[in-house]
């Protein structure tokens, strides 16, 4: 894959779309060009569409992993979607830990679960402050 990779805003989310087959110098590249647009948009969502990927290696899916974990340190929240059946089984068969992970089947339910991790955090962040002892 050559060019430049889908990057579009959606309400306060960021969509990425991956596609074809990527090879490992393609993967770095736009693990930077996402991490550039998350860190310069304050963006609090990132979607990462996979549908478009023929397969996922292991080099790839730390990489997804990994981007997922850097977003978070940023202050947004990542759901994977459009896993399709294949590489599910791949990631599997391959031991891949995607355990730290949100994955949603598409963009609606992954900006919808994107919702519902937003609010749990407010909540926890809320919870956290109210319980937090005043010294004086």
């Amino acid at each position: 894959m050559s060019g430049a990779v889908p990057i579009m805003r959606i309400g306060g989310n960021v969509l990425i779309s991956l596609q074809g087959d990527l090879d490992d110098t393609t993967v770095v590249a736009i693990e930077s060009a996402i991490m550039r647009e998350v860190s310069r948009s304050r963006t609090t969502g990132t979607l990462i569409d996979v549908s478009g990927l023929a397969m996922v290696d292991s080099f790839i899916a730390r990489v997804i992993a990994r981007m997922a974990a850097m977003t978070r340190l940023l202050g947004a929240e990542t759901v994977i979607v459009g896993i399709q059946p294949a590489v599910a089984i791949t990631l599997v068969e391959m031991g891949v830990s995607m355990v730290d992970l949100h994955t949603a089947l598409n963009a609606e339910q992954g900006i919808a679960m994107l919702q519902r991790l937003r609010e749990g955090t407010a909540a926890i962040s809320a919870e956290a402050a109210m319980s937090t002892p005043v010294v004086r």
